[in-house]
């Protein structure tokens, strides 16, 4: 049986960031109203930024967790596995255990941590599992939860946008912040509701360096035209790409560079990352959901915080609401090491 047999269906999906459920997410996207706000939950002092996008007071990740599996599943779930992306590589197997037993799923066959395409990887493999015929359901969850450690670590790489603001692609754009992300998608081979269909996906890895993305983009291209090529779409079938767009100079120029590459330079473009933050392993299915959701929508999420056009980001930049059909979405991410995954959706 090969990988392309069976079709691979989105049939549920919940987040949960600083806007609340994944309602006011996509609120937040469509209006292109970023959630960064002082942080509260550690101090900030001395750190060259202050700002994150964080849910109030101290959540608990598996709560989160949780609830989000509860939402994107809401049946019986005890033949469902679940893939698991979190940032606890400590505790990683005491968390799988604990979410395990409260969701009552089939159990946790994968923990993916480590990397902002830990997310996406375990729906690339969710999605291998159905198309082979190796399940015909699997849940993938996330989370990350802003934390005084990571928050330090790239404040003291002087990662972190200092004015507060992520502006992907922008003149002015002065890097990423934090933001909390926690999410989960239900993938089935047989679905009667369907909320999109995943039509393609790809990995590839580059190893050009241990945190800078290779500056021709030729990594993140070859998982673009991997997926394209998977899902037998042509590039210029594409209606709209989530990026990754963190809003540091070299991550958005290696991006401009894989999407002209691959001819998605004059597509509407955007990363909602600019209002919901970088939620790290959790980042890319936090923006899978907001993509699943604006496709059914047929509404563009919007490039937040834009000050102006950017010579060496010469992309069609979604910066204000703009309704468009969108027959294929791609979402793609790209991590330290040079690791890429591309997702490619076709509406419902």
């Amino acid at each position: 049986m090969t990988e392309s047999a069976r079709p691979v269906y989105l049939s549920g999906v919940a987040a949960r960031t600083a806007f609340g459920d994944h309602a006011g997410l996509v609120a937040g996207a469509f209006a292109g109203e970023p959630a960064f706000a002082p942080v509260t939950r550690f101090s900030t002092v001395g750190r060259r930024t202050e700002h994150a996008a964080t849910l109030p007071g101290s959540p608990d990740l598996v709560d989160e967790l949780v609830g989000v599996i509860e939402r994107a599943c809401p049946g019986p779930r005890a033949s469902v596995p679940l893939l698991l992306a979190a940032h606890a590589d400590a505790g990683s197997r005491a968390l799988a255990r604990e979410v395990s037993a409260r969701t009552g799923v089939a159990g946790v066959s994968r923990v993916y941590t480590g990397a902002c395409v830990a997310a996406t990887s375990a729906v690339a493999d969710a999605a291998t599992m159905i198309s082979t015929g190796r399940a015909d359901r699997v849940l993938v969850a996330a989370g990350y939860l802003v934390e005084p450690s990571t928050f330090a670590l790239f404040d003291a790489g002087r990662a972190l946008s200092r004015d507060g603001r992520l502006r992907p692609f922008s003149l002015g754009r002065q890097g990423m912040l934090l933001g909390d992300g926690v999410a989960a998608v239900l993938l089935e081979a047989h679905s009667t509701t369907p909320l999109a269909r995943l039509a393609g996906w790809s990995r590839s890895g580059d190893a050009y360096h241990v945190c800078k993305p290779k500056p021709d983009g030729t990594g993140l291209a070859r998982a673009i035209t991997g997926a394209a090529d998977r899902a037998g779409v042509s590039i210029s079938d594409i209606d709209y790409v989530n990026a990754n767009g963190t809003g540091t100079t070299f991550n958005d120029e290696a991006e401009v560079a894989a999407l002209t590459l691959v001819g998605l330079d004059r597509t509407p473009v955007s990363s909602t990352k600019s209002v919901h933050g970088h939620a790290l392993e959790a980042s890319g299915l936090v923006e899978l959901v907001t993509t699943v959701l604006a496709s059914g929508e047929g509404v563009l999420p919007v490039n937040a915080n834009y000050l102006g056009a950017d010579p060496t980001c010469a992309l069609d930049l979604v910066v204000e609401p703009r309704r468009a059909r969108m027959g294929y979405a791609l979402t793609v991410n790209a991590a330290f090491g040079g690791a890429n995954t591309a997702l490619l959706l076709e509406a419902a």
